[in-house]
């Protein structure tokens, strides 16, 4: 069983306008599968917009398993061929990952010069267009070569063609030997990245204990992309953090310090959106940003609330966050875009998530109580400690009025009197001068 649907020509571009590749759509509905095939192809749709191209069509099968030759049936092969000449498509992008061999098949079945990717690869493809860091394009780059890596092969087909008669030598042949070449350029350029990563790892490695040794609470934004998390950010900390209405709009992590309205300082970090069916490569690639997620003190899910398929998405979110050892961490769920939503709508959605929080990063509608619930967090394991600070111990009054939460200071003949709560990070700094140990 299959459907196609064919969406209008777009108008004549003007002169100076971005000529925009023209893809169709290929999704197959297999049974057992956590997401609709209808939101998976509307997600695909956002995907291929992203990265600059306008759906004029798509298609549809629904089939028990992937045909191995060509994912789909074959007289549906035949059918997205002919769907490219009848509405001119430059670009053909199936919804799941082709192996290299059924990509190849496929190739030939359409023909030159329409391109045809998977999923993965148009993810890649707004990764490379949104990396700005050098961390970011090095773990772009590590996952395009990790993925280019097993499909030389197709790629050099076209020389096989060429090559001698039969007899000796015939098994030797130009696209052979460039195949080996290519590979082992490849696996070079892998090796390389992953030195270079490694290097960025270490680096991030020692900034993050810093972080942890400073004892400052480290609270960490996730969620699925385009939730609003760096408006979030944005809003809670007036920060410039670029965000737009794209998914993947960031993938760098954004760390900016905050002060609660008690006078502890935290830090919140951004971190890359996640997605459904978010390749492997790129989970592995981009494992040093996502560190900064398991070593928080608190991770912020971020949903967007007017979202139909949030639900979907949260179990995408957590699947990720399990694959990074991050599932255990203390959680709070935000639902973000609240603005978006009808008055009922949100008292619906309140009652399905009692404990949850619900924001708007645009209007800033319920960021107090966002903020209050996070110091509730960060001060759950302080100790109320009186502690007087001989006057020569200054740097350290100073450190408690940035990390902990003061109740009251005096100054006394010995030095400075400060009732305080402290986090474990600084009990042991204040104990010594604990009035109990007197």
């Amino acid at each position: 069983m299959s459907e196609f649907h064919v969406a209008g020509k777009p108008s004549t571009l003007g002169e100076f306008d971005e000529v925009r590749e023209r893809a169709i759509l290929v999704g197959v509905d297999r049974p057992g599968l956590p997401w609709s095939l209808e939101s998976s192809m509307a997600e695909l749709e956002r995907l291929v917009d992203t990265a600059g191209a306008d759906v004029v069509g798509s298609t549809t099968q629904r089939l028990d398993a992937p045909n191995p030759r060509t994912f789909v049936g074959s007289g549906k092969a035949e059918e997205i061929s002919e769907l490219c000449r009848t509405l001119e498509a430059d670009l053909v992008v199936f919804d799941d990952e082709l192996t290299p061999s059924q990509q190849a098949n496929l190739e030939k079945i359409v023909g030159k010069p329409v391109k045809v990717i998977d999923r993965t690869a148009l993810i890649l493809d707004i990764f490379a267009l949104h990396a700005t860091t050098k961390e970011g394009r090095l773990q772009v780059r590590l996952a395009q070569n990790q993925y280019l890596l097993p499909r030389l092969r197709g790629m050099w087909q076209h020389l096989a063609s060429n090559r001698m008669g039969g007899g000796v030598g015939s098994r030797f042949g130009e696209g052979e030997s460039q195949l080996e070449v290519d590979r082992r350029m490849v696996r070079k350029r892998i090796t390389s990245i992953k030195r270079e990563l490694a290097h960025v790892a270490d680096v991030r490695h020692v900034q993050r204990i810093g972080r942890a040794s400073s004892g400052m609470f480290k609270v960490s934004l996730a969620g699925y992309t385009n939730a609003g998390k760096s408006s979030l950010l944005n809003a809670l900390t007036g920060a410039d953090v670029l965000a737009y209405d794209k998914l993947f709009a960031t993938l760098d992590s954004t760390t900016r310090k905050y002060e609660l309205p008690e006078g502890r300082e935290i830090t919140l970090t951004d971190t890359v959106g996640f997605i459904q069916k978010l390749p492997t490569t790129l989970v592995e690639a981009f494992k040093s940003t996502l560190d900064e997620i398991s070593g928080s003190d608190l991770v912020l899910h971020v949903v967007d609330a007017s979202s139909p398929e949030y639900e979907d998405q949260i179990e995408a979110v957590d699947l990720v966050l399990e694959q990074i050892g991050a599932e255990r961490l203390p959680r709070l769920v935000v639902f973000n875009k609240i603005d978006l939503l009808q008055p009922e709508e949100l008292a619906a959605l309140k009652h399905r998530h009692e404990t949850s929080l619900y924001v708007s990063a645009k209007t800033s509608e319920g960021t107090k109580d966002l903020v209050n619930r996070i110091a509730q967090v960060a001060s759950a394991q302080d100790e109320h400690l009186e502690v007087v600070i001989p006057f020569a111990q200054g740097d350290l009054v100073s450190l408690a009025h940035e990390r902990c939460r003061i109740l009251s200071e005096t100054f006394e003949e010995d030095g400075t009197h400060l009732t305080l709560l402290a986090s474990p990070a600084y009990q042991a700094a204040l104990e010594p001068y604990s009035v109990r140990k007197e």
